[in-house]
């Protein structure tokens, strides 16, 4: 699916400015893509999240707009990320510094269309600001589709879950006062690590893990599962409305 009928803006925080995609009425969701960046599949995703009744802002951080997953554009976005200053990709027990823009792009979403707060679903690489983007209030549906950051390359990698302890703390204290988080993976997916047990225990039942049998990656795009579609609109349902 093409963005020629998505509306294109962009959003500036702290002197940083993304593109960004939009669409859609009612209550506000931010879709934040995985790698490598707003593909046709994540575009057919985010539509149904339109048609289910929102609008949808799609911010692209990496890759070309449209491009398809292959070799070569996932190879392209890992070197962007892998320059920029935005996102960590090894640390542990430090939240991505792109957490702040995102945040500022919920706020001003909130601002306009008002209601409990909006939603963030990321997915991958992404997976995990949804829940950095949680520590802001405006954020009541956080949606973490495979979280991969930071990179599961040892046991304690594995764990972390991409927030500072500071950050952590905001997180666990909202989800304590019943701000539930969504959670999608494949059992067997050596991207998202032991991260899932993690959160577990850390927020308890507000947790909601969804496991899917084998050894998949992408639970809403590449390997759709349409379970984890459903799920996750019916949680932006509860949530938002």
């Amino acid at each position: 699916m093409s963005l020629d009928s998505w509306t294109a803006g962009s959003h500036t925080f702290d002197g940083v400015t993304h593109p960004t995609y939009r669409k859609g009425s009612g209550p506000g969701v931010i879709i934040i893509h995985e790698i490598p960046g707003l593909t046709p599949e994540v575009v057919t995703f985010a539509q149904e999240v339109v048609d289910a009744g929102h609008t949808v802002v799609m911010p692209s951080l990496f890759g070309t707009p449209g491009n398809k997953m292959n070799i070569l554009t996932v190879a392209g976005a890992l070197r962007q990320v892998c320059v920029s200053k935005e996102f960590t990709k090894l640390a542990t027990g430090q939240t991505s510094p792109v957490a702040g823009w995102l945040r500022s792009l919920a706020r001003d979403l909130h601002a306009e269309l008002g209601g409990p707060g909006v939603g963030a679903l990321g997915m991958c690489f992404t997976g995990g600001f949804a829940l950095a983007m949680m520590v802001d209030e405006s954020v009541a549906a956080p949606v973490l589709a495979q979280p991969s950051t930071p990179f599961a390359v040892s046991k304690a990698r594995a764990a972390d879950l991409n927030l500072s302890p500071a950050d952590l703390a905001v997180v666990k204290e909202r989800a304590a006062n019943g701000c539930q988080v969504l959670g999608l993976q494949f059992t067997k997916d050596p991207a998202t690590g032991s991260r899932f047990n993690r959160l577990t225990r850390e927020l308890g039942e507000n947790f909601i893990r969804v496991d899917f049998p084998g050894m998949g990656h992408s639970t809403l795009t590449e390997q759709r599962q349409q379970e984890g579609v459903d799920r996750v609109l019916q949680f932006f349902a509860e949530k938002l409305r």
